[in-house]
């Protein structure tokens, strides 16, 4: 089908960018440490894998995370590094059949993690109409940076993450801005702002900027947050029941699996509801 005029052409490869859980070795479980708090029951070091992690690489105690002491589980999204890790740059082999191949599968995975993070957000941006302006430089981008994701497993630990997204959140900032731009009226500027804790409910946030906001345990029932950037906002307990977040600009599935909301949540159709949601 042709597209019509003027009409940019929706950025598919987000589809590539969700965790397959089944194709990967676990590698979350595994990679990555964490420490004993109210989100672990346990902790462990990076390299070793949970008391939990199933010889088949599946969670043993997957459907009770939550009630098992390990909510920091179900909030955590690897954006589909785990299987491109697994099945791309190890082409299948397990970190199980080829040990020694285990260090350097666990330093790549947290690199491929940021790089697939960066190629979602680049995506979403290359999906905004208002941003037609920046997408050719962001096509450049994506380009660039889902090259880097396809190198050798050597190649990759040795990407610059921080470099690329300076580079790259210039151009999320003016997508940003423009997709904005059409909100009517003066829009709130709270990037980076403590707003821990704030009680917001029911508040006119179309359009915001709360691009690294601290909206941990901030109250925003019922808030109207359409077209808002939320690019590393922290929504930790954020109480989302009730809110409109159709068309929040760089909001992600980790975001909202670490806030609380309810069936009347209005969500970007990019994402999904988190099944421990109300």
């Amino acid at each position: 089908m042709s597209q019509q005029p003027n009409t940019p052409a929706r950025h598919d490869s987000r589809q590539e960018l969700l965790a397959d859980c089944a194709n990967c070795f676990g590698l979350c479980c595994v990679a990555l440490p964490f420490a004993r708090s109210a989100d672990f029951a346990t902790g462990k070091d990076a390299g070793r894998p949970c008391h939990n992690l199933q010889q088949d690489f599946r969670c043993g105690i997957h459907a009770e995370l939550r009630q098992e002491g390990f909510s920091g589980c179900t909030v955590f999204d690897c954006f589909g590094a785990g299987q491109k890790v697994s099945q791309v740059t190890f082409g299948g082999r397990s970190w199980r059949e080829e040990p020694g191949s285990s260090r350097l599968m666990f330093q790549v995975f947290p690199v491929m993690r940021h790089l697939h993070e960066l190629l979602w957000y680049i995506a979403e941006a290359l999906d905004l109409p208002e941003a037609r302006s920046v997408h050719e430089q962001l096509r450049r981008a994506h380009d660039k940076v889902d090259g880097l994701t396809r190198g050798s497993a050597e190649s990759i630990t040795e990407v610059d993450v921080m470099a690329l997204r300076g580079e790259a959140n210039e151009l999320l900032l003016r997508a940003g801005e423009l997709a904005r731009a059409k909100v009517p009226g003066k829009k709130r500027n709270h990037r980076g702002a403590d707003l821990m804790g704030a009680k917001l409910a029911g508040a006119d946030l179309r359009g915001a900027s709360l691009r690294g906001a601290l909206l941990v345990a901030a109250d925003l029932r019922k808030a109207d947050l359409r077209s808002a950037d939320l690019i590393g906002a922290d929504l930790r307990d954020a109480d989302l029941r009730g809110a409109d977040l159709t068309g929040a600009l760089f909001l992600t599935q980790a975001q909202l699996n670490a806030a609380k909301g309810d069936a009347a949540t209005a969500l970007p159709a990019a994402l999904t509801r988190p099944a421990h949601w109300s």
